[in-house]
């Protein structure tokens, strides 16, 4: 019997990933897998229900997988299968931190994009065309400093660009591969 992959909602996979210490246990993972909770807690230096807890959020977004044993417990990282429509973002995450440490701080920053389904909307409300700030306040019904923030952070994580003289916001075709991953997902509807 086969089972169909979960489709977890960008936002709630972003703010798993938006996590320094989870990010760290994936490029470990990526690098030697399966692995131990018990290994992996020793060379970060971590609690067991720490390093348990932060690779089981992983696992609820589909971003690793558990082996379970009589008395152990361990991850690894999901096959293309597995991972279902998150079958890029993995890999493309994967092929980033097996090499370089370094790519855990650009992946937190690109996360943090998404991290919040409003964000999600307004970037999706942004493939149609440029906006203004005023007719995307019309769109959301949010306060104007709410959207002014969540425009911030897409301009600043590369998915927006903003044009002051004309006061129009658009999305870009964003420069790195993890990050155009996640313009994917964000396009994609559940």
């Amino acid at each position: 019997m086969s089972t169909v992959p979960p489709r977890p909602t960008l936002w709630r996979t972003c703010r798993a990933l938006a996590n320094v210490r989870r990010l760290r246990l994936f490029a470990q993972l990526a690098r030697t897998q399966p692995q131990c909770v018990s290994g992996l807690a020793v060379r970060n230096s971590l609690t067991l229900p720490v390093t348990s807890q932060a690779l089981r959020a992983l696992e609820s977004r589909s971003l690793l997988r558990v082996i379970r044993g009589r008395r152990r417990v361990e991850y690894r990282l999901p096959t293309q299968a597995e991972s279902g429509n998150l079958a890029e973002l993995v890999g493309t995450l994967q092929t980033a931190v097996r090499y370089d440490e370094s790519s855990v701080g650009r992946i937190f920053k690109l996360a943090t994009a998404f991290t919040h389904p409003t964000r999600i909307e307004i970037y999706r409300a942004l493939q149609s065309g440029p906006k203004t700030g005023a007719q995307l306040a019309g769109m959301f019904r949010i306060s104007r400093m709410a959207l002014w923030r969540n425009l911030q952070k897409l301009t600043a994580r590369g998915f927006i660009r903003y044009d002051g003289r004309r006061r129009l916001y658009w999305t870009v075709a964003h420069t790195d591969r993890i990050g155009r991953a996640l313009s994917r997902l964000a396009m994609k509807r559940r």
